[in-house]
């Protein structure tokens, strides 16, 4: 009997494994990884505001950003446990002027990711409303 790491292991072990640099389909998933943490420290902080607020309508807007953070905290954990399989490591991040490294190494490649601020900023708002306009659907559909 095989646990089911080693299972995929025994199984994926006649596979070639590409070596070196990042693919782009890495780099993506790399970018996600540096992202998603963002933007769900922005969930958080919208949620607490909600929270203390007076609306009326508080309880829905909480409820509606519970579960895009539930949403983004899932494609968090999936894009590290595919990083970790593809032998990816993040290390650290580091401050340039307006562009933010971070460096990883990608079986034994060892490289930079860099992103500017602004493309950081325009890349979570787009994911936000990538992610809402999913829960919305949802919901339309629940409603029907």
């Amino acid at each position: 009997m095989l646990l089911t790491e080693h299972q995929e292991q025994y199984e994926s072990r006649n596979n070639r494994k590409p070596e070196g640099q990042a693919t782009p389909e890495e780099l993506t998933m790399i970018r996600d990884y540096v992202l998603l943490p963002h933007l769900l420290t922005i969930l958080q902080n919208c949620l607490e505001e909600v929270q203390n607020s007076s609306n009326v309508l508080k309880r829905v807007f909480a409820a509606f950003t519970q579960l895009l953070m539930n949403r983004v905290t899932k494609d968090m954990y999936s894009v590290k446990r595919e990083l970790s399989r593809r032998n990816i490591k993040i290390l650290n991040d580091e401050q340039a002027e307006l562009v933010v490294y971070h460096r990883f190494v990608c079986r034994g490649y060892e490289d930079r990711f860099g992103m500017v601020r602004e493309v950081m900023r325009s890349e979570l708002s787009v994911r936000l409303t990538k992610y809402t306009n999913e829960i919305t659907a949802l919901l339309k559909d629940y409603g029907k």
